[in-house]
C-alpha cells in the first residue's frame, strides 16, 4: 500500500491491538506482526517506524521472544514499551533484573526535560505501569528520560539510533498523557504526516474492488450487524447489480430487526443489489426443539445457517467472489495473519466445501471496528445500523437460558426492545459497552391484578467495557431500572419478574450462554 505506516511487532503483550489502534487515532496506518518477521520482511514494507509489545516473558530467559540486534541497526525509529523496552536494553548491552518491588497500576513518573518523546508532558505524570522485571542501567549511548522511587529507568533513549523506551504503557487510558506520548513517536521522531483517513480509504476501496471484480459475480452473506453492511455497501458502490446479498431470519434476530435490515438493502432501500430474504424461523425452531445446552444450541444454529445459506447460493448459481465481513481484530486473533477461514457466526462458514468461487473478498481486513463504523458514516449507512449493539452470532439463542421456543423468543425480544427504548430515552446508552435483556429459565410465583402468577424472570444486563475481554456491571440509575422493569410486567406477557445482573467479566462472561 502507497501509505506512510507504523509496525507493531508483538512479543504476547494483551495490549497489542491496542497499541495498533492507538497509532491510528493519529491518522497513521499500523499493523501488527509476530515478532519473528524477518527482517527483509520489515525493509519491504518501508515503515516510518517500528513498535515493540509488552509481554509476559522475562527476556534473560532462554525460550523467551526476541529478535535480531540488526533491526537497532536498520536505521528506522523503534519505540519499546514494557516487555520491548527491556529487550532493547537487554539485547544493546544494558542490564534487565528482577525488580525490587514490582509496580503496577496507576504510578506517578517523574519525567526529564529534553526528550521530543515527552514534549508537552507534565514533569510528573500518571501511568500505567505492569512489570516484575525493570531495567537495572541502561545501554551505553542511552540517556535516562524518566523514573519512579523504584524503577530507575522508566524510560530511556538514543537520539542518535532513534531508539526510545518506556517501562509504562502508554496506549492504556489509564496513563493519563499516552496518547500524547505515542503521537510525538508517530510525528516527532518517525517524521509521519498523517495520512490515514477514512474517507481516502473508501475511496480507494472502492475503486480497487471495481478493478479487481470487473463483471465478475459476487455474493455476500448479509447479517445486519455493522461488519457484513459496510462491506456489502462498499461492494454496491463498487458493482451495483453483479452483488446478490442474502439475508437468512433465522427467528433469533432483535424485535423488527429483519424488517429494519430488510428496509435499508430490500428493493425499498437505497443501494442497487440484489437482496434476498430468507424467512427460516420455523426451521431454526424446530431443530432447536428441545435442546438446553449452550454449545449444542450453538453448533446447530451455525451449522443450519449453513444450510440455508448454501441452498440459496446453489440457486444463484455460478459465484466468482464471495464477500466475508472481515475485520482487522479476527486477523490478529486467528494468528496474525493466517485467517483465511471463515466463522461459522460470520453466517458463511463451511461455504468453500459448497459454492464455486475464485476467491474470499475481505475489504474491511485491515480495520478495527471503530474504523468500520468511521467508513459506514462515510457511505451514508443509517446510524442506527452502524452503532447497533454488539448481537451475538447465534442470536437470541444464546439469551434464552435452556430450550428455545417461539414464545420465549417473542418475550425477549419485547423485552429488550422496552430495555433500549428506556436506555435510549434516558440518554445513558452513550455511556455503556453494551446491554440487552436475557431470559432466564426460573420461573416465579407473583401477583397481578389480584390473581396468582407464576412466570419467567426477565434479567437485565448492562457493562462498561473497552475491550470486551474485561468488562464492569454499569450503574444504571435506579430510577430507569425501575420504569423498564414496570414497563416489562406489565407490557411483556409471561413476565412477573425483573432482575439486574451486577456481576462483572471475569468471573461471569458479557453474554449468558
Amino acid at each position: 500500500m502507497n501509505k506512510e505506516m507504523v509496525i507493531v511487532l508483538d512479543f504476547g503483550g494483551q495490549y497489542n491491538q491496542l497499541i495498533a489502534r492507538r497509532v491510528r487515532e493519529c491518522n497513521v496506518y499500523c499493523e501488527v506482526h509476530p515478532h519473528s518477521m524477518s527482517l527483509d520482511a520489515i525493509k519491504a514494507m518501508n515503515p516510518k517506524g517500528i513498535i515493540f509489545t509488552g509481554g509476559p516473558n522475562s527476556v534473560y530467559k532462554e525460550d523467551s521472544p526476541t529478535c535480531s540486534k540488526e533491526i537497532f541497526e536498520m536505521g528506522i525509529p523503534i519505540l519499546g514499551i514494557c516487555y520491548g523496552s527491556q529487550l532493547m536494553s537487554h539485547l544493546l548491552g544494558g542490564s534487565v533484573a528482577t525488580a525490587p518491588v514490582s509496580e503496577y497500576g496507576k504510578t506517578e513518573v517523574d519525567i526529564e526535560e529534553g526528550s521530543c518523546i515527552f514534549e508537552g508532558i507534565s514533569k510528573k505524570t500518571i501511568c500505567w505501569m505492569s512489570h516484575t522485571d525493570y531495567i537495572e542501567s541502561a545501554p551505553e549511548g542511552f540517556t535516562v528520560t524518566a523514573h519512579t522511587p523504584v524503577c530507575p529507568v522508566a524510560a530511556m533513549e538514543c537520539t542518535d539510533k532513534k531508539l526510545y523506551a518506556v517501562q509504562f504503557h502508554p496506549e492504556v487510558m489509564h496513563t493519563q498523557e499516552g496518547m500524547k506520548m505515542l503521537s510525538n513517536f508517530v510525528y516527532n521522531v518517525c517524521g509521519c504526516t498523517g495520512d490515514w483517513k477514512m474517507a481516502s480509504f473508501a475511496e480507494t476501496t472502492i475503486r480497487e474492488l471495481r478493478e479487481k471484480i470487473g463483471n465478475g459475480k459476487v455474493l455476500c452473506a448479509l447479517s445486519g450487524g455493522v461488519d457484513s453492511s459496510v462491506a456489502a455497501v462498499m461492494l454496491s458502490k463498487a458493482i451495483g447489480k453483479q452483488l446478490t446479498c442474502v439475508f437468512v431470519d433465522h427467528g433469533l434476530l432483535r424485535k423488527n430487526e429483519g424488517d429494519e435490515v430488510e428496509e435499508v438493502f430490500g428493493p425499498k432501500g437505497s443501494y442497487e443489489l440484489n437482496f434476498i430474504r430468507i424467512n427460516a424461523q420455523e426451521r431454526f425452531y424446530s431443530k432447536l426443539a428441545g435442546i438446553e445446552e449452550p454449545e449444542q444450541k450453538r453448533k446447530i444454529i451455525g451449522e443450519e445457517f449453513i444450510r440455508v445459506f448454501e441452498e440459496e447460493a446453489q440457486k444463484i448459481g455460478s459465484v466468482d467472489f464471495l464477500v466475508q465481513g472481515t475485520i482487522y481484530p479476527d486477523v490478529i486473533e486467528s494468528g496474525l495473519g493466517k485467517s483465511a477461514v471463515i466463522k461459522s457466526h460470520h453466517n458463511v462458514g463451511g461455504l468453500p466445501d459448497y459454492v464455486d468461487f475464485k476467491e474470499i473478498i475481505e475489504p474491511l481486513r485491515l480495520l478495527f471496528k471503530d474504523e468500520v463504523r468511521k467508513v459506514g458514516l462515510e457511505l451514508g449507512i443509517p446510524e442506527y445500523l452502524v452503532f447497533r449493539q454488539p448481537f451475538p452470532g447465534p442470536g437470541l439463542g444464546i439469551r434464552i437460558i435452556g430450550d428455545v421456543t417461539a414464545e420465549k423468543v417473542r418475550i425477549v425480544q419485547d423485552a429488550d426492545a422496552i430495555y433500549r427504548e428506556e436506555i435510549a430515552k434516558a440518554g445513558v446508552d452513550k455511556t455503556l459497552g453494551q446491554y440487552f435483556a436475557a431470559l432466564s429459565n426460573m420461573r416465579s410465583v407473583g401477583v397481578m391484578g389480584d390473581e396468582r402468577t407464576y412466570d419467567y424472570a426477565v434479567v437485565l444486563r448492562a457493562v462498561s467495557t473497552s475491550d470486551f475481554m474485561t468488562a464492569e456491571a454499569a450503574p444504571i440509575p435506579w430510577d430507569v431500572l425501575h420504569l423498564v422493569a414496570s414497563r416489562i410486567v406489565n407490557e411483556v406477557k409471561g413476565v412477573n419478574r425483573v432482575l439486574y445482573d451486577c456481576t462483572g467479566k471475569p468471573p461471569a462472561t458479557i453474554e449468558f450462554e
